[in-house]
């Protein structure tokens, strides 16, 4: 059941006055529900219950974490078709993408628990030591990775599930050993509010400690700001736009003590279709190239929002293609009155610039919070001299940059700004006759792909789901997939100290069974 109260640890609390509802966007109602937002006092709550938490929780062994992480899989399902509803209801997404997304979401909360409990995620290293060594003895040095603290996650307006109340970045956050305080995206409250349930009847059956987690409502800007700058806080998750995450990245940047922001801030995920491929396939392309533009609506942070080919025949029968296919497609609802009316908004910026043309466009009435999907095109000469083309525009919305050589295609790749993605269509194995534009496109993105779409993003352990600045704030990490747990631990060495008094990971017996590193060599034998 919706109460519409603050999580501050595993108390309900409702103390402020400033209330709010989330949005039925197919229905362009308000939900029933009604949501207050938290206090100063509420967020100083969580905080300190968050820090408390830290103290214990920091040490809970892995098989542990793994059984709060496992458990709180098994509660999400235990809520079955009402979250499922609930998501329908405050997304208009539909219930196919509501149960895929489920799905993910427990998948990463146990691949997270597989990992801490295997336990060589620590990356144990060790040099014993060496008291005969000259002309100086070696001292025995034992290094780990040991969690940063309590982390404040964002909720993702565009993914309820995955990316919000017990998304990747909380399961990582856990799986690190950090206490987690969730600002809830005020768009889907009522979602987060049912996850946030679930996560606290998971966290008092396997004995964590009270302030684990806490789950915080917000509408507008404020609670999150004051979280940012509590002091017990020490580290953020955020997914979400470039202004909304480098104002907090500024934020934790003047703090007394500066901490970490963790941000995913969109792309326009540049594709490169090469020649050869433009002559043999471009109308095929342009088919699966108009699918993978209008796929949820445009709302995933790898949508293909640039499309770059040298002038050609084979340019001319793409772009002809996809301006048709594109018009085809039927509109879909977007996730709320705001995204739909920043979308309209930021299109028709791109479309006032000049030198854009519209290739194709639905032009026909639509329901309210529906998009209207639209392609076009520049010239490259075009595009280099105006950034504000560079720009992401949220939603269906693509622009193809037609170059006039390889030269200019070349130019054009090196001066973009870090993406997440980027993509190549060969054909022929064309491709090897352009190493250096990949090289190029390979210093401006966090994964490359080959003769596919960017939209989709594999949760696994190879996944680099980052990139440059401003796609995110560290292009170091990823945000997908086991690796991003390395996001919220830092590393950590003891010198010379007691066995018996070491983590288990770094005694002598390795009686975990890690695979270490000692005087150079991975081993899991024992000392």
């Amino acid at each position: 059941m919706i109460t519409g109260k603050n999580y501050i640890g595993n108390t309900t609390t409702a103390n402020g006055n400033k209330t709010f509802k989330t949005f039925n966007p197919q229905k362009n109602i308000e939900n029933e529900w009604t949501f207050t937002e938290a206090t100063s006092a509420e967020v100083n709550k969580a905080c300190e219950l968050a820090t408390e938490a830290f103290k214990t929780y920091s040490k809970v062994s892995g098989a542990k974490k793994a059984e709060f992480l496992r458990a709180i899989a098994t509660e999400i399902e235990n809520l079955g078709e009402e979250l499922l509803n609930v998501y329908c209801l405050e997304s208009g997404l539909p219930a196919g993408r509501a149960g895929g997304e489920r799905g993910r979401t427990l998948g990463q909360l146990r691949a997270f628990a597989n990992h801490v409990e295997e336990g060589n995620w620590v990356e144990a290293t060790i040099d014993t030591a060496q008291p005969e060594r000259e002309p100086m003895p070696r001292v025995d040095l034992r290094k780990m990775n040991v969690s940063l603290g309590p982390v404040v996650v964002f909720g993702a307006s565009n993914f309820p599930l995955a990316f919000s109340t017990a998304g990747g970045d909380t399961a990582a956050a856990f799986a690190a050993g950090c206490p987690v305080i969730v600002k809830s995206h005020p768009m889907h409250a009522g979602t987060g509010e049912l996850v946030a349930s679930a996560i606290i009847k998971a966290a008092e059956k396997t004995g964590m400690p009270n302030g684990v987690f806490s789950n915080l409502n917000s509408s507008g800007i404020e609670v999150g700001q004051e979280l940012v700058q509590n002091p017990k806080v020490k580290a953020v998750a955020f997914t979400g736009s470039l202004k909304g995450g480098r104002a907090l990245y500024d934020l934790a940047g003047k703090r007394d003590e500066p901490i970490p922001v963790f941000a995913e801030m969109g792309s326009i995920n540049p594709v490169v279709i090469l020649p050869k491929a433009l002559e043999n396939r471009a109308s095929d392309i342009a088919k699966t190239y108009a699918g993978s533009i209008t796929l949820g609506t445009g709302q995933f942070c790898t949508n293909p929002g640039l499309i770059l080919g040298i002038k050609s025949a084979g340019l001319t029968n793409f772009v002809n293609t996809l301006a048709e296919e594109i018009v085809n497609i039927e509109p879909s609802c977007m996730l709320h009155p705001n995204i739909a009316g920043t979308y309209e908004k930021n299109k028709d910026k791109a479309l006032s610039q000049n030198g854009i043309d519209v290739l194709g466009a639905h032009s026909e009435n639509v329901k309210p919070n529906f998009a209207k999907q639209v392609v076009t095109t520049v010239q490259g000469k075009t595009f280099l001299e105006n950034s504000t083309l560079h720009h992401e525009v949220f939603g269906p919305y693509s622009l193809v940059v037609q170059c006039k050589d390889e030269a200019e295609l070349r130019e054009i790749t090196s001066k973009l700004e870090g993406q997440l993605t980027g993509t190549v269509i060969s054909d022929d194995n064309e491709i090897s006759n352009y190493v250096n534009l990949i090289h190029e496109l390979e210093n401006r993105v966090g994964r490359i792909i080959f003769n596919g779409v960017p939209t989709g993003v594999e949760v696994c352990a190879s996944m680099l789901h980052g990139g440059p600045y401003p796609a995110s704030t560290d292009s170091r990490f990823t945000a997908v997939g086991v690796d991003s747990i390395k996001r919220f631990v830092r590393p950590f060495s003891f010198q010379d100290w007691p066995n018996d008094l070491l983590p288990a990971e770094l005694k002598n017996s390795n009686p975990l069974g890690i695979l270490r590193t000692v005087d150079g060599k991975k081993i899991t034998d024992k000392i």
